[in-house]
């Protein structure tokens, strides 16, 4: 009977020990990605990768307007109401511009070691940005004439 007792005095001090140890579970530190967004499947997209996919799906519809802008180019333009935008990527990757304005929005797609342009209405403030491999441009420019950038990496 003794030997009952304490046997059933150490399982009872055993399981009261287990049940009031104070276990705390930590929870893995995350730290953001500095390059990396997560995309609508939960996967990590880099946003290289990310401007590369928007480029593709834009260049299958886009128009450029070359010829505008070359007359615009050598043409007196003095009087017309746009002047044109070029922007050469000088780099080894393709890229997509945002350039964006009071009532004016387009987005450009520019091939690696390309230039692309665009004409805008004249005397207005522009926000031009774009990511040129993993490189974020971004540049608020009044514009009252042709204007012309060259980016590389």
């Amino acid at each position: 009977m003794k030997t009952f007792l304490i046997v059933s005095l150490f399982i009872t001090l055993f399981l009261n020990s287990c049940g009031s140890n104070n276990h705390t579970v930590k929870q893995p530190v995350r730290k953001p990605q500095p390059h990396a967004s997560t995309s609508n499947t939960g996967t990590k997209i880099n946003p290289a990768a990310q401007t590369e996919r928007e480029y593709q799906a834009l260049i299958k519809t886009y128009k450029p307007e070359t010829t505008d802008v070359l007359n615009s180019l050598l043409n007196d333009s003095s009087n017309s109401p746009n002047v044109s935008v070029s922007v050469e990527n000088k780099s080894n990757c393709n890229m997509v511009l945002t350039i964006s304005g009071n009532n004016y929005f387009k987005k450009i797609p520019i091939a690696a070691n390309k230039t692309g342009s665009a004409m805008v209405p004249k005397n207005q403030n522009y926000n031009l940005s774009g990511m040129l491999c993993n490189s974020v441009y971004q540049k608020t420019k009044y514009i009252a004439g042709s204007f012309s950038i060259k980016l590389s990496n």
